[in-house]
């Protein structure tokens, strides 16, 4: 998921649906005047925050790629600032997330960018290896009885808070306690299966389990939220108070004090940190940090942050939209990545009316389209891949089955038919709509039009990602602040199964994320693939899992999107990883460039 900034307002735009396709006014990058003085674009005006003007998918698709367009030709014609010396240029790695920091608790929401803070701030037990194998990280050695119940773990010498305080073994009894609370994925289900977790001794503690359980697995998870170590003072809040305390032990420091939510984040190298001796693979081995401050600056305007790459004054773009990235592989100074993606999401809150009615979320899941929401997502049929499955299809042939019921050939009459059976009577339905991240706005709009073509009474909430993530926690009716859908997306990594695919959670208001699903049928195969001790039955409760979602449309799922991320060529030591994990990378000195005039020169090839 994406999100951008330098400090101006948000790009608007002004599109709708006519015969010859969108419109777009105003000027495009008022914030960005050109060194020369050059004329800028037209301002567009606001975006419609619903479909009351038509903007069908077809003229989704052509404003953005509009907007792409335009960006691209100034990138080609030289409109980008010049890369300026700035203080600590060298050793100060400028970045791009994928959206504003507004949570510091790290198991106190799921969203991935506190994911990603806390793989800065924090260090887990075990981690995730470039095969998805779970290596040890905080844990030095540990056993395990013949029975495969218990577990005795020792911790690593040398780890260290940020506060000065030795990483004891009662941190990480606390830190998993809460964690297992917070966490729907392997958390919830960790606790279930534990009859005792508890510390031995400062570096070693033991967990007994009651029942067959991936213990290992589950502590390595990159599924956020992520069972990070916190000291134990911090460990020990309740599970459902934000904690706005950031004292970890990994690599970096948090800066409190130079955090501008809305703008920027800064983390500064930890001189502490006992980096081990193990290559790096994603989020296992060594974590060396070679830069010595790390800004995270948020840039919602994809343009904006297009140019701030080119220019030379950001580093790395998390997460590059589709249109943005045949510009971008053509600058020689840039490189461009891909990764399997992420995979798309329609959530419905099963409290409340109307989808609290199993028909109504079976009926739109009888008339959605992927295809229609990738093209809005993505574009080019190059930029995604169908994926008729509640997994991640990483394969050549994707385990779809029961995917009929998505797959299959829409039709609007029977799905009406089960709207009208289901008693809808004209009720609001709310759906939100994060504006700053293209691919999810798009997906929403799409929703938008979907239901509104079942005959339902919608209303399109468009706020920024981080208003999104606040309001979707609400569990009230519309009329009190609540909401109806919502769309979101997952990386691939976390759909490959039953434990990090959360939104397969049934346990209502007891453990299912947001949207609060309810179905004994899910829960009772999704024990029973913990429980499992072997691949082959695992694979079929997955199977039966897969099957049972399909009737019960816990979500639904829209396909699944390639995923880009951008860095300039001075980077060096860029891990190949789903996650943007900043250790190891350094900044190699270039050669300033002179500045090109602004536009008076045709010399580029524009495509």
């Amino acid at each position: 998921m994406l999100a951008w900034l330098v400090t101006s307002p948000r790009l608007r735009g002004e599109v709708g649906s006519r015969a010859r396709g969108c419109r777009v006014r105003g000027n495009l990058l008022p914030h960005l005047r050109a060194p020369t003085g050059c004329e800028q674009a037209p301002h567009p005006g606001p975006l419609p925050a619903s479909g009351a003007r038509g903007c069908n998918t077809h003229a989704l698709r052509q404003c953005f790629r509009t907007f792409a367009a335009v960006s691209n030709l100034f990138l080609a014609l030289g409109f980008a600032l010049p890369a300026m010396a700035q203080p600590g240029a060298g050793t100060t790695l400028r970045f791009v997330p994928h959206a504003d920091l507004a949570i510091l608790d790290p198991y106190f929401t799921g969203t991935y960018i506190t994911r990603n803070y806390g793989y800065m701030v924090y260090d887990t037990l075990f981690a995730m290896d470039s095969a998805l194998k779970p290596q040890p990280q905080m844990v030095d050695r540990w056993q395990v009885s013949d029975d495969q119940l218990t577990y005795t773990f020792t911790l690593r010498d040398g780890l260290k808070f940020h506060d000065g305080e030795p990483v004891r073994a009662a941190d990480v009894v606390a830190s998993l306690k809460r964690w297992g609370q917070r966490n729907d994925a392997y958390g919830q289900s960790l606790l279930a299966a534990a009859a005792a977790i508890e510390a031995v001794g400062d570096k070693e503690f033991r967990i007994a389990l009651k029942t067959p359980f991936p213990l290992v697995e589950a502590l390595a998870t990159l599924t956020s939220p992520t069972p990070f170590i916190l000291p134990e003072r911090l460990a020990r809040t309740d599970a459902f108070t934000q904690i706005k305390e950031a004292t970890g032990s990994g690599p970096f420091k948090f800066v409190k004090d130079e955090w501008q939510p809305g703008h920027k984040v800064v983390f500064v190298k930890n001189p502490d940190y006992a980096p081990r001796s193990e290559a790096p693979s994603w989020a296992s081995g060594s974590k060396v940090v070679k830069v010595d401050r790390v800004e995270w600056l948020y840039i919602p305007e994809a343009t904006t942050a297009a140019q701030a790459l080119s220019a030379g004054e950001v580093d790395y773009w998390e997460n590059v939209p589709s249109d943005y990235a045949s510009a971008l592989a053509r600058d020689p100074a840039i490189e461009l990545r891909a990764n399997p993606g992420n995979l798309g999401t329609v959530r419905f809150n099963q409290l409340n009316p109307p989808f609290s009615d199993i028909r109504m979320r079976q009926a739109v899941m009888m008339v959605a389209d992927q295809r229609d929401y990738l093209s809005a997502m993505g574009g080019d049929p190059k930029n995604w891949r169908t994926c008729f499955s509640f997994y991640t299809c990483d394969g050549a042939e994707p385990d779809e089955r029961g995917g009929e019921a998505l797959s299959g050939p829409c039709d609007f009459a029977k799905a009406k038919e089960l709207v009208a059976a289901a008693g809808y009577r004209g009720e609001r339905v709310v759906v939100l709509d994060p504006v700053d991240i293209p691919q999810l706005h798009a997906e929403a709009l799409v929703t938008n039009d979907l239901l509104k073509k079942l005959g339902l009474d919608v209303e399109l909430a468009t706020s920024e990602w981080g208003t999104v993530i606040k309001r979707v926690v609400m569990r009230e009716p519309v009329e009190r602040g609540g909401w109806s859908a919502m769309t979101t997306s997952f990386a691939y990594y976390d759909m490959i199964n039953p434990a990090t695919n959360r939104f397969l959670r049934a346990t209502g208001v007891n453990g299912s994320p947001p949207g609060w699903p309810t179905d004994e049928k899910i829960e009772a195969l999704r024990a029973a693939w913990f429980a499992a001790t072997d691949d082959a039955r695992r694979r079929a409760i997955a199977d039966q899992i897969q099957q049972r979602a399909f009737e019960f449309v816990p979500y639904i799922p829209t396909g699944q999107l390639i995923g880009r991320r951008a860095f300039r060529k001075t980077l060096a030591g860029v891990l190949d990883a789903p996650l943007p994990f900043v250790w190891g990378m350094e900044k190699r000195p270039v050669a300033a460039q002179p500045t090109r005039p602004c536009g008076r020169s045709l010399g580029h090839h524009v495509v």
